[in-house]
């Protein structure tokens, strides 16, 4: 029992030194700089930070939030990113393996095996790089109104390389029962929408690439990466005809559409539909379109209402990262949960939207927090919430 114990804090002591590395991601990777070098420093006197100042969680509180050199107040940003990236890692390690409050399947009577030898670590793997991406993107957004897609995209990779891999590593019998990881073995339509609307998009990407369809608001360079002088979406914003800047967007989902449609219709002949359900019953086959059906889901649900929106309103609604965010969320998750967590994310933000409309009268807020939010609470309240889509809409 000896040895559990010291695992868990293990955890826990990675997760604070995780935490200090989001912090280099969420000060540098808006303002283009390298993640690696140069060596951390204070940012008011440039000093270089020595390793002994450089303790996780602890140095912070030993200087008491001061540089030690020009004693300029070093922001409770740091300390805090990195509590909560360390509670974050020990918290789903108890959830997961200790208390099983989700039912994850994982062989193994102690917390330990099941992290090991049943497989859990792949899961553990998938769901933590999501929560701490996640958490260094709301940081972000919150600060700076923007979502760096590089942080999406990694999200995503990680996704597709989990769910195609979970297969070999844990079982597809336990993946399925306990909804570990994407799946689309038991969706032929399914499977063959995420196909033809992947090569919509191919097609889409290269009709951007070459000039043939045009991008939505276009910007300037130095509107677009200077995040020193970044501004609140009310000040000093370029004038678009928003209604003509979504239709851009419109025309470049149209293969993406035509081509999903077109996959159905052909997934559904007599001739392909034996062969297409053998296909995708591959290992990773099956994994590997569930997660890139639900990365298109989590695209989907938001650019639709992101496009619904500004047709209606004539005004710019939600913005294109929270698309990123929101597909990097589905590549993990999966279709169904993502979708879910897109409707939930509101009762997160309303709150905080009243806050803002009342006292600082801003009708705008960064929602890419509070859709990290809903994503967070659809894993962790999973099981509760799957037993009421059961009970009340038979799924």
């Amino acid at each position: 029992m000896a040895v559990e114990w010291i695992w868990l804090v293990f955890i826990f002591a990675f997760g604070a030194c995780i935490g200090s590395f989001l912090n280099v991601v969420i000060y540098r990777l808006p303002r283009e700089k390298s993640l690696v070098s140069p060596p951390s420093a204070c940012p008011s006197c440039n000093t270089p930070i020595r390793c002994y100042n450089n303790i996780p969680l602890f140095s912070w509180l030993l200087l008491r939030g001061k540089c030690p050199d020009c004693k300029a107040p070093i922001s409770c940003r740091y300390f805090l990113v990195e509590l909560i990236t360390s509670l974050l890692f020990g918290g789903l390690y108890l959830c997961f393996f200790w208390f099983r409050y989700r039912q994850t399947g994982f062989a193994g009577e102690t917390a330990m095996q099941q992290f090991f030898t049943g497989g859990g670590w792949l899961f553990y793997l998938g769901i933590v790089t999501l929560f701490a991406v996640f958490l260094a993107a709301s940081a972000i957004d919150l600060e700076l109104w923007i979502i760096p897609l590089e942080l999406c995209w990694f999200v995503t990779i990680v996704g597709f390389i989990t769910s195609g891999a979970a297969e070999f590593v844990i079982g597809g019998k336990t993946i399925l029962e306990f909804d570990l990881f994407p799946a689309a073995v038991n969706s032929p339509k399914f499977a063959a929408v995420t196909v033809g609307a992947t090569v919509g998009l191919i097609v889409s990407l290269i009709g951007l690439y070459t000039g043939i369809i045009k991008p939505s608001y276009e910007m300037a360079e130095d509107e677009e990466g200077d995040c020193e002088e970044a501004v609140k979406p009310q000040e000093n914003e370029p004038q678009f005809n928003d209604r003509k800047e979504i239709m851009k967007e419109i025309v470049f989902l149209l293969p993406v559409v035509i081509g999903a449609i077109v996959a159905v219709q052909i997934a559904q002949m007599p001739s392909v539909t034996e062969k297409w359900a053998f296909f995708i019953a591959l290992p990773v086959v099956s994994g590997l379109l569930g997660s890139v059906g639900g990365y298109l889901a989590g695209c989907a649900v938001v650019w639709a209402t992101r496009i619904f929106g500004t047709l209606g309103f004539g005004k710019e609604a939600m913005g294109l990262g929270d698309v990123h965010l929101m597909g990097a969320a589905g590549a993990v998750i999966g279709a169904k949960w993502v979708v879910l967590a897109f409707f939930i994310a509101p009762f997160f933000g309303i709150l905080w939207a009243l806050y803002q409309a009342i006292f600082k009268k801003m009708r705008q807020i960064p929602y890419g927090p509070f859709l990290s939010l809903a994503v967070f609470a659809v894993i962790i309240f999973h099981d509760w919430m799957q037993q009421i889509l059961s009970n009340f809409y038979g799924f």
